[in-house]
Formats: structure tokens, sequence, C-alpha cells
């Protein structure tokens, strides 16, 4: 289908198409509009990756658009809807809105309503729903990119409540699924009253296969040589092979040590092969990381980029990503090593796949288990990008022919498994009801069953009676905390309940948070409220590791007079959970007392990007913590706050004042404060030259941050630094907005 052929779209779009290369649809796209995707219809597409599901989400939200709606694009990851932002803003010269929303999940996102594309998590979108977003009723199309994650434990029950939740506030509404390739579309399809699309078809080739001894054995029966040298691992060679052919590497491991020491490895085998021109940009690329952060993380990964190799995991910060994917991209970076998280959508396409590891560490199994075949082809269908690759290759590497024979008959030649809802799990289902009861979709115990009713759980279940059960533990469990009243069936969201639900908390971390605030006798330390925090479902809880038992004994102990709450036994199977989380705590501790980000993550092994997601979270708990002691009338709200403020900035006390000055942040509100200057009326009054000392000599920085405490004449226009000025942390690498992330 050439693109003038399109029907109901916009008059622009298919001279843009034009511009952007694209002449004809592919053929999954054809088949997207003759099914009604730019007139409204709803659509379920599951088609391979790179086989261009992104168009066919534009074509319909541009024609919903056109016809005066508003289209809302649904995410599984905030580092996607960036992406997507960029791409669509391709569309403002044609006098488009686009709206990105990601974070602060007590906002109604008033702001949104003038927007015509609107870019969301799935999270946000629920809690733009629960808040009474007025604009969601404007709403004509809805995309929901990477669908099948409805199956994830985790974030898939959001997904299927808010998809419902859209259809059933909006009749008519356009649906578009975009999804990789499953093994039961159709019952997607059923569940959301839309049309089929369900292809194979890829722009370029994919060969699939698996490499063994010194030869690739791929899907079509046919093989080819590539030799393992003495001393050489089969990646390496893989990459060394797919560097000879002018192409990039992306090798998929288990793990973020392994992402690392594959980076290290894996840097040494392209280094040689690069031209002075990478070399230069690759140390430009290194530069900017080591700036994000002065952890041996980064530092490690800087070393590894200035050799054209990298690894990707979510212990990295986000910029730490961004960079690294943008290098890739580029063609910059040869080689990236990523742990399974990368295959989730971000844009990183690559000449070659390797599954190194087809086997991860599951709690649930209590070991190593297999990959999902569903992830596997995920993984796979990052191979190749068209325009500048021939072909995509992906190959899983066997150590036997017992293996080899293994690997073909679970991933190469089986189809992706069907996704499942995961609706009907406690967790998933105490957080939905409440939100779904006090948002106005049901007023009563049937008409929450009728409401569950439209959910993707029901269109599959053969389980009679499961969520039917589910649901009234939970309702009572509401009920006995005080989020809900009961009168008969009828259903009545307590002023509480309302709180919590808006503020997006999981109820059982706001009973938590509650209790311990509730019992509380004396002021709450900064340490005792990070640990209420850091013990709620809401807090991803760091590790015991081996004499961690030992050592937070004796802190809880120590320091039990500022724990929160009910103190368990050591005997009770929830003290190591509660271990777990005054380890949490105490991390958040040491960055509230300003020490070093390198210092922190050495001392705790986690990565920059684990010590951000920690910091962020806290802040959330601690703003939902204070909110809901206004609530209830207790004393302790200003404790709260100055906790919140200390953990967003990471400041000792008395630093509060002067980091809240826009553009200071932790580092420097530390040297002003050495130089005298203790508070913004200080800085607004204080001498430049030894404001511009205590700065580094940095002008400019003098300039924007006597500006923003409201100085009259921040000029820093022949002004000497004062030499007098001591400087805290002299020949440390400048961390001064790290606690404005």
């Amino acid at each position: 289908m050439n693109v003038t052929e399109l029907s109901g779209v916009p008059d622009w779009l298919p001279d843009h198409l034009r511009d952007e290369g694209v002449e004809e649809l592919y053929p999954p796209q054809a088949e997207a509009v003759e099914a009604g995707a730019t007139e409204g219809e709803s659509l379920v597409a599951s088609v391979p990756t790179a086989s261009g599901k992104t168009l066919i989400a534009e074509l319909a939200m541009t024609a919903s658009v056109a016809r005066g709606g508003t289209a809302l694009y649904i995410v599984p990851l905030r580092a996607l809807a960036g992406e997507k932002r960029t791409e669509f803003e391709a569309f403002e010269q044609y006098g488009l809105t686009v709206g990105v929303s990601t974070g602060n999940y007590d906002s109604d996102g008033e702001w949104l309503a003038t927007c015509d594309i609107i870019v969301a998590t799935s999270e946000k979108v629920d809690s733009l729903v629960r808040n009474g977003a007025p604009w969601i009723d404007d709403l004509s199309c809805v995309v929901a990119d990477e669908v099948h994650l409805v199956d994830d434990g985790n974030r898939g029950p959001t997904l299927e409540v808010t998809l419902a939740k859209l259809r059933q506030r909006n009749p008519g509404l356009q649906v578009v699924a975009l999804s990789a390739t499953i093994g039961n579309p159709e019952i997607l399809a059923e569940w959301l009253d839309a049309e089929l699309v369900d292809s194979t078809w890829r722009p370029i080739d994919l060969k699939k296969g698996v490499h063994y001894g010194q030869a690739v054995h791929l899907e079509d029966g046919n093989q080819r040589e590539l030799q393992v040298r003495d001393g050489e691992k089969a990646t390496e060679a893989i990459v060394r092979d797919t560097l000879n052919d002018g192409g990039s590497t992306l090798v998929f491991v288990n793990s973020r040590r392994n992402a690392e020491a594959a980076a290290r490895r894996l840097a040494g085998t392209v280094e040689n092969e690069l031209t002075n021109e990478e070399r230069t940009q690759l140390a430009s690329v290194a530069a900017e990381i080591r700036d994000v952060s002065d952890t041996e993380t980064s530092e490690d990964l800087a070393s590894a980029v200035e050799r054209g190799g990298a690894f990707h995991h979510a212990g990295l910060a986000s910029e730490h990503r961004e960079l690294v994917e943008g290098a890739f991209r580029d063609r910059l970076l040869k080689v990236v090593s990523a742990t399974p998280t990368l295959a989730a959508g971000v844009n990183t396409p690559s000449r070659r796949v390797v599954v190194r590891d087809w086997r991860r560490y599951s709690g649930e199994a209590g070991g190593m288990a297999p990959l999902s075949v569903l992830e596997v082809h995920q993984m796979c269908g990052r191979a190749g990008r068209p325009g500048l690759d021939p072909y995509g290759e992906a190959l899983l590497l066997a150590k036997s022919h017992d293996e080899l024979d293994e690997l073909f008959d679970r991933y190469i030649w089986t189809d992706p498994e069907a996704v499942r809802s995961k609706l009907a799990a406690e967790p998933a289902l105490r957080t939905h009801l409440l939100a779904t009861v006090a948002s106005g979709f049901a007023s009563s115990r049937e008409g929450l069953l009728e409401f569950l009713d439209q959910t993707l759980y029901a269109t599959q279940t053969t389980e009679g009676g499961r969520l039917e059960r589910v649901t009234d533990d939970m309702l009572d469990y509401l009920e006995v905390n005080d989020f809900l009243e009961r009168d008969g069936d009828d259903l009545t969201a307590t002023s509480l309940g309302h709180t919590v639900s808006r503020l997006y908390l999981d109820p059982m971390s706001a009973a938590e948070i509650v209790d311990g605030l509730q019992t509380a006798e004396d002021r709450p330390s900064a340490l005792g409220l990070f640990h209420l925090v850091s013990r709620t479902p809401d807090m991803y809880e760091l590790y015991l590791r081996s004499g961690d038992r030992e050592e937070y004994t004796m802190l809880a102990n120590e320091r039990e007079t500022e724990l929160l709450g009910m103190k368990p036994s050591e005997f009770e199977a929830r003290w190591e959970d509660w271990l777990s989380a005054l380890k949490t705590a105490r991390l958040l501790e040491d960055w509230a007392s300003e020490l070093d980000e390198s210092e922190i993550t050495d001392r705790y092994s986690v990565g920059p990007g684990d010590l951000r997601g920690k910091v962020d979270t806290a802040e959330w708990l601690l703003s939902a913590a204070e909110r809901l002691a206004g609530e209830l009338g207790l004393e302790w709200a200003p404790a709260v706050r100055e906790a919140r403020t200390r953990v967003a900035n990471g400041i000792r006390t008395e630093l509060i004042d002067l980091a809240g000055v826009r553009g200071v942040g932790r580092k420097r509100a530390r040297r002003l404060y050495e130089a005298g200057i203790e508070t913004r009326t200080d800085l607004r009054n204080a001498d430049k030259a030894v404001v511009l000392g205590a700065l580094r000599g940095r002008r400019k920085t003098a300039e924007n941050v006597l500006d923003n405490v409201g100085r009259t004449d921040p000029s820093m226009a022949d002004v000497e630094a004062d030499g007098s000025v001591a400087v805290v942390g002299e020949g440390e690498n400048d961390q001064s907005n790290l606690g404005e992330f």
C-alpha cells in the first residue's frame, strides 16, 4: 500500500512519511490500515520487533486527532516514554502538541489537557485516572505498547486494569495494542473487542541459530564456520567475526556482574579495530559518563566505552544508559553486554545478537531457571536494523551437542508462550480494588465483580470463583484497615482510602506507615522514618549478604528506640525482612548524611542507578507519609517533611534551607555553608567574592545561584574569588547537582 492511498489521516501525513523515506507501508502496517486503524477501529498488532509497530500507532493517533480527539500512548518504561516523545515531536511542525508524563503520582496532570498526543507509563495513567484527570474523558485513541507485558506479575495488572477503566469510561474508545509475537494474540483481541493483525513478516531477514564448536548452526539447516581461537571464548569470536563484517553485537547475559565482566573482556576484542576518529568520539562519551557520577561503576563503564564496548543494566544511572544507547545506535560502540531488561523495548538494534546465558537465577525456582521463549525471541528481535544491516542474526551458545539440540527444541523451533493475566494475585487486587471504588468505577461488591468481568483475567480464566474469593479477602483487609466501609453490598472509600488511592500507594504500605506514625511516642528520627518506608511493599529492599545479619541485628539493638512500630522477634520469619529494611534505611541515612556517592555504592554493593532509585522511592513514600500524617491529624508531619527533604537532596539538617535554592544541590550547599553562608538570606546578601570562592571560581554557576536566590545584582563581572575560602572535597568530581536527580 502506497502512503498516498491512506484514508482518514491528516492531509500532511503522506508527505511527511515520504520525507522520512516511507513510500510503501510494510505488509503488517497495510493490514492494520485495512483492519480500520485509521478509521477508529480497535486493533491488536502481534508482529516481530523492528517490523513497524510504531508507525501503526502513529497512523491511528494522527487520524484520531484529525477527527478532533486526543491520543494516549502507554509505555511500560520511563526510558521508552522519552524515546517516543522524541519521535512524536516531529508532528509538532504540523500544529500537534505532544506531552509526556511519567512521575508525580498524586497529580491530575491538568496541563496535559492541551496536548493532542500524550505519552505516559501505565502506572502514571492509572494514577491520572485515580486523581480524576478531566481530559481522560476526551481520549479517542489509546495505544498500549508492549501489551504482552500484561503477563508480568509486577506491572501487568496495572496495565490490564487501566485499559479496562479507560474502555469503561470512554465507550467507543479505539484501542491499538502493540505486541511482540505471542502464542495467543487472539485472546488479547477478544478481550479488547479488536481486530487482529498477526504477522511474522520482518523488513530484513532474521537468521536464528546456535553456535557450537567451530560453527554456526542455523535454523534452515545451513552451517557456517566461525572459529574460536585458542584462549578465546565463543562470544569474543562472534564479536570479532561481526566486526570483520562491519557490524555491531549485542550480548545478553544473566546478571549485572556478568554484563560488566563481559564488557571489559569484549572491549579488548574491538579496541584495536577502532579508527582514530572513533577513539576521539568515544573518549568524549566516556567523559560524559564520568560526569554523571564518581562511582566505580561509572569509571568501569567509561573505561570500557573508551575501548569500544559497554555494559547496560538497571544499576546504571539513567544518564549512563542513555549515553550507551545513543553511542550504540550511532555504531560508535561495537559491542554492548546487557541484562535482559534491555530487550523490553528500548531501540538498540544490532547486526548480531548473542544470547550467551539462557538461564538466570529465579527466587521462585530456588536456583537457575530457563528464560521464557518470549524473552529469548524478544532478544533475538533486536538483530538487524533496516537500512543499515543486510540481515540480522541471533545466536545462542551451546557447550555440548546435547545442548545444541536442546536449544533448537526449546527456543529456535518453538513458538512463544501464551500470555496470561496476573490480576488475581493479592497484592495487585488490594491496590486496584481500592482504586476502583475510590475513583467511582464501582460502588458495590456486585459492581466490582462486574468491572473485573471486563478484564483479561475474566476473558481467559477457567478457574471459576478464584477471582471472587480473592476479591472478598481483599475487601475484608481494606475494611479492617479503614480504607473502605461496607453497608451490605455497598462499598464506600473512606477519606483515608481516597487519600491512599490518590497517593498511588499499596494499601499495605499505607497501613504500615499509618501504624508506625500512630504508635510513635516521640518525634521520629530520620533513620526511624527511613526504616518505616523501607519495610513497605512499595520499597524494593536491599539483600542481606553474608555477615549482614549480625551487623544489622546489632544496629537494630543499638538504635531500637528510633525504630517505629512493633519490632519482631529474631525467631520470627519476618525478622530477615525487618533487617533488610534496616539495611536500606541505613543506606538512605548515609546519603542524607552527605556521604559520597562512590562510598555508598561501594559499601552496599549497589550501582548509582540503584541508589538513585532508592532515593526517589523514599522521597515519594515520605511525601505520602507526610500527607497521611496530615490526614490523620498526627503531630509528626514536620519531622517527616524534614526527612523527605534531607533524603531528596542528600543533606544534613543544617543545609535544608540552602539546598532548596535551584542550582545549589548537596555539594555546593556544603561548600557555601563552610564558607559561612548558612541560609538563603545569607546567600542573598553574601560577599560575591566569598560565593565565587565557595563555588570554585565558576562565574556562570555563581551568577545563576545568586539570581535564583533573588539577588538583584548577580553579575560576577570583575569579581575575583576569595582565595581564603576553604573548598570542601577539592580534587573530587563535582556532584553538586546529585541531590536534584
